[in-house]
């Protein structure tokens, strides 16, 4: 791992600090560095050539940071290191003080790589494109600034579904199925498992429940009755306004990789940050 690239969460002091810190030790190691515009000072290398000049790339922030950065990884080999400077840091590898130390074992080639699929999400109104976006936790369809629900269908590879009133539908992967699908009721999906999970948001009936489809499904959304604009949300940070008769197609796209230290486990990250399950007895 010659080149090593640096990215941080914008306007964060403390995540510039560390950055530069991390930068520092890098150089004294015989490394290239290559920084993005987050850490001011340097020379700056957009963050959309990353992927193909850098051998590791470092994020220093939270969740919403390395989802940022991953999404431009998206359908290349490089592995992404996650160093968690916000609250829970599900997806992130290190706290903030052992940054260095982390590093260091993951320069050495101590670490194993874990792959994540994403999500392509393409909006249409009638016969013409409108958005095209990825996401890697989740893709949200939802009522946008108004109270009232909105009213969509789902078809699954060509064949319809349900048409369900709610506050919108979330379709996870693994890696989200943790995030906003887990808040709204979904299940947990191991990230060994590739598989999509329908949540509903706040459903108008009793009957619904959220169903997990393969990986491979083509899914289409309708959105049939929005009182005002919808969205369509991409990871909870890419927003897309709709109207009702807008269509949303979800295919899996390609994958991130994510470095996390070997003693890394699963189902103690669960308890440990989700606080699942309670405690192994001793």
């Amino acid at each position: 791992m010659r080149t090593i690239g640096v990215s941080a969460k914008p306007h964060d002091e403390r995540a510039k600090a560390m950055a530069c810190e991390l930068i520092d030790w890098l150089r004294q190691q015989g490394r290239q560095v290559l920084v993005d515009s987050t850490v001011p000072g340097f020379d700056e290398l957009p963050l959309v050539e990353m992927p193909k000049r850098v051998n590791l790339m470092v994020v220093l922030g939270g969740d919403g940071t390395l989802l940022h950065v991953a999404r431009c990884f998206i359908g290349h080999d490089t592995p992404i290191l996650g160093i968690n400077l916000g609250r829970l840091g599900f997806l992130t590898e290190a706290a903030a003080g052992n940054m260095l130390e982390v590093v260091e074992k993951v320069l050495a080639g101590h670490a194993k790589i874990k792959t994540h699929f994403s999500l392509q999400a393409q909006a249409w109104r009638g016969g013409q494109a409108l958005e095209s976006g990825h996401a890697i936790n989740d893709v949200v369809l939802q009522r946008n600034v108004h109270p009232r629900m909105i009213e969509f269908e789902m078809h699954v590879y060509g064949h319809f579904v349900f048409r369900l009133r709610a506050d919108g539908l979330v379709l996870a992967t693994p890696a989200g199925s943790t995030a906003y699908a887990l808040s709204a009721g979904g299940p947990i999906v191991h990230p060994e498992v590739a598989a999509i999970s329908v949540v509903p948001i706040c459903p108008h009936v009793l009957s619904n429940r959220p169903v997990v489809l393969p990986a491979s499904a083509s899914i289409e959304l309708i959105l049939t009755d929005s009182p005002e604009p919808a969205a369509l949300n991409l990871d909870g940070q890419v927003h897309h306004e709709l109207c009702a008769g807008d269509r949303i197609q979800v295919d899996r796209a390609g994958t991130v990789s994510l470095a996390y230290l070997p003693e890394r486990h699963y189902f103690e990250v669960l308890r440990s940050k989700l606080l699942w399950a309670g405690h192994a007895q001793e």
